[in-house]
């Protein structure tokens, strides 16, 4: 269950809950919370359907284990990485890709003394 709650657990607050509230407030407990699960149940439902239009088709796609925080071991994260067999390209390799081709730029030759172009659209 949730953060080590068993249903001996839940069954004992439960009990200590009852004894605590006494039998007249007890009713009105149980239907504000009853009304609070629902209402909870419908905001979940809500959030779902909302993702659900916003997503389109691939919300079903979507493997939501494998986004659970809980899956998340550092240790095997980087196993996988180390016996990866295809290398990924890290942004400076990437950049020097882009540059190596890129078509050579023509650059304006300039005369000494001659007064450099200027523009005024420039910082």
């Amino acid at each position: 269950m949730f953060f080590g709650l068993t249903i001996e657990k839940l069954l004992l607050i439960g009990v200590i809950a009852a004894l605590i509230i006494g039998p007249e407030r007890l009713p009105r407990y149980a239907e504000s919370l009853a009304r609070l699960t629902k209402r909870a149940k419908e905001t979940m439902q809500g959030a779902k359907t909302r993702m659900r239009d916003e997503m389109g088709p691939e919300f079903d796609e979507v493997d939501w284990r494998k986004l659970d925080p809980r899956q998340y071991d550092p240790r095997r994260i980087i196993r996988e990485a180390l016996l990866d067999d295809t290398p990924t390209a890290t942004m400076r390799a990437a950049g020097a890709a882009a540059l190596a081709t890129q078509a050579p730029v023509d650059k304006p030759t300039f005369v000494v003394g001659e007064k450099p172009p200027f523009d005024d659209e420039a910082t």
